[in-house]
């Protein structure tokens, strides 16, 4: 399983009790999902490698996992602190404008006053903020991806509409044009 075609379900904290036991911590918003999750990939040397859960109990965004051939303390603390993960497609659909990071890249973005600006070429996830990053010919333009300034996603035609913050675009724009403007005045 290549690491692009998964999503990041969170990592392994801790050791419980003396059997292999561990401690997953969750990095999802609804963990009622995973309860009867029969299986993860834990990343290991670069490589995801599937493990079988024998028993998990969730409790917040904390779970107790058993997992096949993890039975001793050494074996469970070779893999504190990595990452885990499950394949794209154990994901929910989403509908509306909720969106999973990874789904917009490739996305066109239209702006209600500007129309077409370009297309997502990444999704920023920052602590307080996720923003789009938008190629416009060749400078990028980022727009915080809150949801009062997207109008809708259209995952069929792979489009995102969005009603930009007054003056926001205009900043990228006018300073690729106020740019060029000064390239001719340097080069005359």
């Amino acid at each position: 399983m290549d690491k692009k075609d998964c999503f990041n379900l969170g990592y392994i904290a801790r050791r419980v009790g003396n059997h292999g036991e561990l401690g997953f911590v969750l990095d999802v918003d609804d963990t009622n999902r995973y309860k009867k999750l029969e299986s993860v990939f834990i990343e290991l040397n670069n490589s995801l490698v599937p493990f079988f859960i024998k028993k998990i109990q969730i409790k917040g965004n904390n779970a107790t996992v058993t997992l096949e051939g993890i039975e001793t303390i050494t074996r469970a603390e070779e893999l504190l602190k990595k990452s885990l993960y499950l394949p794209l497609t154990a994901l929910p659909p989403l509908k509306g404008k909720k969106f999973y990071l990874h789904e917009l890249a490739g996305f066109t973005a239209t702006d209600k006053a500007f129309g077409e600006i370009g297309v997502i070429t990444e999704v920023l996830d920052f602590p307080h903020q996720t923003i789009l990053q938008i190629r416009h010919g060749e400078n990028d333009i980022l727009i915080p991806a809150k949801e009062e300034f997207i109008i809708s996603i259209n995952r069929t035609t792979k489009s995102i509409e969005l009603n930009a913050p007054e003056g926001l675009i205009d900043i990228y724009i006018s300073k690729k044009e106020h740019d060029e403007s000064e390239k001719e005045t340097d080069e005359e």
